[in-house]
């Protein structure tokens, strides 16, 4: 038999060993090896040569043959070197087939892993959920202030390309801003005139009181940055460390821009609220000192029918109690 006949062979039927000479008609032993099927890498092979040929069939070994064998052939020697061939495919088929079972198993806890994670940050959102509705119950003024903002922030942040884990970060950070706030006593959080100095300390206070809180919480660490900085202002003036341009986190770039868009398009006791074309023209002027100017202009590239759309669709959701992994929930604050 050729050496073509031989892979001709091996191609249509499977086999446990083969046997080849090195100097066959057509295709050489080694050629032969070289072209041995894929799914044929179990099948024990041994090479046939003579002594003068003994280098070639080390090479044979080199390059995936099991042993080679002296012609003329001695039975025992043949039926030894071929035992040896198969039990050594054998172990190999074994180590294999766990090593493809390990796999199997490790997709599947993978799998639930991620399931398991999954529901634990549904978990997380609700609670997130119901600490923001704690808040609002608690200043009635920006009833629905961290949700519209919330979503301000991410209208913005998609536009600027930011996307996955960054950007839910982002969205916790905003939606957690004012967390601190829980810290501050009612007279001085629900103080209708202005704050004098000490509790305009107490006031500032709660940026810190914030981080120390979100800081903790694992999952929800990577936004505790937002919660600290997002009263830093673009030209350095803001608190708690006066940072400037850069130094202040980009998703609380992104937080300026979107609290200052509701907080002027919002009603407060002391005014109605302002149109957003009012809202955007300040903003605008704002660019370089208060806020980033390349934020800016992502912000002002999205349109005034946007952010009305977007603050409606806030007021209207700030009565229900949609979970973070639902629906509505996941069109509005994006948790």
């Amino acid at each position: 038999m050729d050496g073509q006949a031989a892979l001709d062979l091996m191609n249509r039927n499977p086999f446990d060993a083969v046997i080849s000479d090195l100097n066959m008609p057509g295709i050489s032993g080694l050629e032969l090896l070289e072209k041995v099927p894929k799914d044929r890498r179990h099948m024990a092979f041994l090479v046939a040569t003579g002594v003068s040929d003994i280098r070639i069939g080390v090479q044979a070994m080199q390059q995936g043959a099991d042993d080679y064998l002296l012609k003329p052939f001695q039975l025992d020697a043949v039926v030894a070197s071929l035992n040896r061939a198969l039990e050594k495919r054998r172990l190999e088929k074994e180590v294999e087939d766990y090593r493809l079972r390990l796999e199997e198993m490790v997709d599947q806890r993978t799998i639930q892993l991620n399931t398991a994670v999954k529901r634990i940050e549904l978990t997380y959102d609700d609670t997130l959920e119901a600490l923001g509705a704690a808040l609002d119950l608690r200043d009635n003024e920006t009833a629905g202030h961290s949700r519209r903002v919330t979503r301000f922030c991410r209208e913005v942040a998609v536009k600027m390309g930011i996307a996955g884990e960054p950007l839910k970060h982002i969205v916790r950070g905003a939606y957690l801003h004012d967390i601190g706030k829980i810290a501050i006593p009612d007279a001085i959080l629900l103080k209708p005139g202005k704050l004098d100095e000490k509790e305009t300390v107490i006031m500032q206070s709660h940026v810190r009181v914030g981080y120390d809180l979100v800081k903790r919480v694992l999952f929800l660490a990577p936004a505790a940055d937002i919660v600290l900085t997002h009263q830093e202002r673009y030209d350095g003036t803001g608190y708690p460390q006066g940072l400037v341009a850069n130094e202040i986190p980009l998703g609380s770039r992104i937080f300026a821009v979107a609290d200052t868009l509701d907080a002027m398009t919002s009603d407060r006791p002391y005014r109605k609220a302002l149109p957003f074309s009012a809202a955007r023209k300040e903003i605008q002027r704002q660019s370089g000192r208060q806020f980033d100017p390349e934020v800016v202009e992502v912000f002002l590239g999205l349109g005034e029918e946007l952010w009305a759309s977007v603050h409606r669709e806030g007021d209207r959701l700030r009565g229900h109690a949609a979970s973070p992994g639902s629906a509505a929930s996941t069109s509005s604050a994006g948790l």
